[in-house]
């Protein structure tokens, strides 16, 4: 058993005494196979009444048009194209997990990828909504694309950063969801073979006739290994062109070549940051601690922690970087952020995403499973005032202080960002209905070689290095899913 196992210093992935391949099943796809408890309603009802507010407010838009909302000729953007970059960067952290971490081999990612997958198709799906909302002629989307057309001349801009935005984030949203579907046909599978009458029929369409043989496996494992390689540049590239919006114009406050990696290094922060806030509660309302444990907690919380110093530079580098400029206007913008009407929001944005992550730095935080949700919240609201401060500042004082103007936004305005968050949280229970949270496929693999069991062999068996067990000991007090009780005599 010594070989098949991990060494004994490294915290296990899954917690449990006695884990079987059964009870995996069995407790992941509980919430599939049974009626929703009374805390999935109450979350589903809230869900919908704010879905229900964004049809509402998107409709309202659609009919008499976005001079609806708090634009001005000054300031173009605002609400609008803030909520489209805060659900893009959202969606990053579900890429990332998947696809980086699985070319890197780590194998925590095995419990967190399924639901950070389906997050990130349900923010890019949020984005876009606000994409044909700004558009004013949604029903003239298609213009979009490269097609023919009867009034000749008509063609896209490939120059545009706006343009570019349209194939990057649907190839991103293509690929995520061929990645993500790849990933549930085995435990769709599963659902198949346990289900009956109708049930049976569509789960047995959905899983495209996998039949679990080895040659299956193989293409199985080819496949992922190649969707990563080809998503790994996309979690790069999407918020870089993204930043483009920005980034290519000559506005002051924008005019900068450190927003791509700054961008993408906000996204990141942000996107672990929303699936720390869903996984906290999955894991507890789902009876699913055993699977996603402290490790995977306070791994994400090192990742926040270390995503969230490198915004903190990019804070100061801007900074200086007007500074060093000479260009009064760049400073000029940057000094209005700091201390003109929208202070309150800079100063929001600074204390949310550079110092309140630094609590980080206590294991005792990163361990504390409700100081880490509402940290998680932080985040994301800091994250939205950081794209509300780069959009909304540095348009509504420009080069001619005679077009000075401020923004103030509308209901409508409030209803679409408020309503997109129960749009997203009404897609997202659906999901935990319908298919599993966690991918038991890949979970499986850890029971022999990553568990606490297998571990707790290898102590019982007596060949571990005295100060080793010591140390594996002291790691497991951190956990809530582990009875320490069974180790007294270890």
């Amino acid at each position: 058993m010594a070989s098949h196992s991990e060494a004994i210093i490294r915290e296990p992935l899954i917690t449990g005494k006695n884990i079987t391949y059964a009870q995996i099943t069995n407790e992941v796809l509980r919430p599939v196979e049974n009626k929703p408890n009374l805390a999935w309603w109450i979350g589903f009802g809230l869900a919908s009444m704010g879905a229900t507010m964004w049809l509402f407010c998107i409709s309202w838009t659609f009919w008499f048009g976005i001079g609806e909302w708090g634009l001005n000729k000054t300031v173009g953007w605002a609400w609008d194209i803030t909520g489209f970059v805060w659900w893009v960067g959202i969606g990053h952290a579900g890429t990332l997990i998947s696809a980086v971490l699985l070319l890197f081999r780590q194998n925590w990612r095995n419990s967190i990828n399924r639901s950070a997958e389906a997050m990130t198709i349900f923010a890019v799906v949020c984005a876009a909504t606000y994409i044909f909302g700004h558009m004013g002629r949604p029903w003239l989307a298609y213009w979009t694309l490269p097609l023919p057309n009867q009034y000749g001349s008509l063609w896209v801009d490939w120059n545009s950063a706006l343009m570019m935005d349209v194939f990057a984030i649907s190839t991103y949203f293509s690929v995520s969801l061929v990645f993500w579907y790849t990933g549930l046909l085995p435990d769709i599978a599963s659902i198949r073979d346990r289900a009956t009458g109708l049930r049976r029929r569509i789960y047995s369409i959905l899983s495209f006739g996998w039949s679990g043989s080895v040659k299956t496996w193989q293409r199985f494992e080819t496949v992922s290994l190649i969707l990563a390689g080809i998503s790994t540049p996309l979690v790069l590239s999407v918020h870089t062109i993204v930043s483009f919006d920005f980034a290519t114009s000559l506005e002051p406050g924008w005019h900068t070549t450190i927003f791509p990696p700054y961008f993408v290094a906000g996204a990141i922060f942000s996107g672990f940051a929303m699936v720390q806030t869903l996984l906290l509660i999955v894991r507890k309302v789902l009876g699913l601690e055993n699977y996603i444990t402290m490790f995977h907690i306070e791994s994400m919380n090192k990742i926040i922690l270390l995503t969230g110093s490198i915004v903190g530079v990019a804070y100061i580098t801007e900074f200086f970087i007007a500074w060093y400029s000479g260009v009064e206007y760049e400073q000029y913008a940057f000094i209005n952020r700091a201390t003109g009407p929208y202070w309150w929001a800079y100063w929001s944005m600074m204390t949310c995403n550079v110092i309140t992550p630094q609590l980080f730095w206590s294991k005792w935080v990163r361990t504390n499973i409700p100081f880490s949700w509402v940290l998680s919240i932080i985040v994301n609201i800091g994250m939205w005032f950081e794209r509300f401060v780069i959009i909304v500042t540095s348009l509504h004082r420009d080069f001619l202080p005679s077009s000075w103007v401020m923004f103030y936004p509308t209901w409508v305005d409030v209803g679409i960002f408020v309503g997109s968050i129960g749009l997203f949280f009404t897609m997202f229970l659906l999901f935990l209905r319908v298919l599993p949270s966690v991918a038991m496929a890949e979970v499986k693999l850890l029971v022999k070689t990553a568990s606490e069991q297998s571990k707790k062999k290898l102590l019982d068996g007596g060949h571990v290095d005295p100060d080793h067990a010591a140390y594996y000991k002291e790691s497991l007090e951190k956990y809530d899913s582990v009875d320490l009780t069974q180790y007294q005599k270890a």
